[in-house]
């Protein structure tokens, strides 16, 4: 089969298409003719070598995927051949960027049936990132202020779906580029960060401050008098650590995405319900992928990205 993987760490250039055998489902996995994987930021980080996973090398990137079942391993229940399945795989183990991945039974849950298949790619472990966020680490609840920075992407879209229908105010902040989606995502107020300083927009304090981007660590820092006493400062850049305030019992969390089957079978009825929406930005082949990490290494990837094998 088809599939790109990297034998050592390093540049874009450590990535190479290759055949190498097929995958074969051992007790508790399932094996899927993969109809496509999503990029990840963090799929940049573990082939440079600076994401501190322990990936076992040649390596297969691309933990998002979804696909068709064609083969099932002893002791596992509940699927059948043909099913068709998403999930978040184990980050250390091989991925979805080839025409056939083994994955734990365990992590695969059925797949929307309102977006294509390929498509369906795009969503585990940002709905899942949005999701633990906001109630798992930040405990929100209806009636509470979320202010979210950097909502323009992927979780930041899932996250503000998830906190109205959860009942909460949502503050976000984007670029002119991405209000429109945040706008239609359900966002009460937008703050254009481009023209305006959050500190001066948000008059009044929130409960929550979900930080989703890259932002410097003394701004970072000063945002956190926007997140009232004994409120919460949640953060998905795992590179930094996410400030607090001790002194008016200001909290904080950096959130580490993790695979969870039964709250990825929640937010796929979301996708079905309308709730949430899966977007997809782009779709390459699978030989384009080392270009597209070639992309990714030289500034941020816009939107979503899946590759099809």
């Amino acid at each position: 089969m088809k599939a790109v993987r990297f034998h050592q760490v390093g540049g874009p250039e450590v990535l190479q298409l290759e055949d190498i055998a097929q995958p074969v489902p051992a007790a508790g996995q399932v094996r899927l003719r993969v109809a496509a994987s999503a990029f990840n930021a963090a799929d940049n980080g573990m082939r440079a070598g600076f994401l501190p996973i322990p990936v076992v090398l040649p390596h297969i990137p691309g933990y998002d995927v979804s696909g068709t079942i064609d083969a099932i391993g002893d002791d596992v229940e509940g699927f059948a051949v043909g099913d068709a399945v998403v999930g978040f795989l184990p980050m250390a183990e091989d991925g979805g960027a080839a025409e056939y991945v083994v994955a734990p039974a365990d992590v695969i849950v059925a797949a929307p049936i309102s977006v294509p298949l390929a498509d369906a790619a795009a969503l585990p472990s940002v709905a899942l990132t949005a999701r633990q966020a906001l109630f798992d680490d930040g405990h929100l609840e209806a009636g509470q202020r979320l202010l979210i920075v950097g909502a323009g992407g992927a979780v930041g879209k899932h996250a503000i779906a998830l906190a109205k229908r959860a009942g909460a105010y949502v503050i976000a902040t984007a670029s002119p580029r991405s209000a429109d989606a945040v706008r239609a995502a359900g966002a009460d107020e937008i703050i254009d960060h481009t023209e305006t300083g959050v500190l001066d927009a948000v008059s009044d304090q929130v409960d929550m401050l979900l930080n989703l981007a890259p932002i410097e660590p003394e701004e970072f820092t000063a945002l956190v008098r926007l997140v009232r006493d004994g409120g919460v400062v949640v953060s998905t850049t795992a590179w930094m650590p996410a400030p607090d305030d001790a002194d008016r019992n200001v909290r904080s969390v950096v959130v580490f995405v993790r695979s969870d089957a039964a709250k990825l079978a929640e937010l796929v009825s979301l996708v079905d319900d309308g709730v949430l929406q899966v977007e997809v930005t782009r779709r390459i082949p699978l030989a384009e992928l080392p270009a597209l990490h070639a992309e990714a290494a030289a500034g941020r990837i816009a939107g979503k990205v899946i590759v099809l094998p």
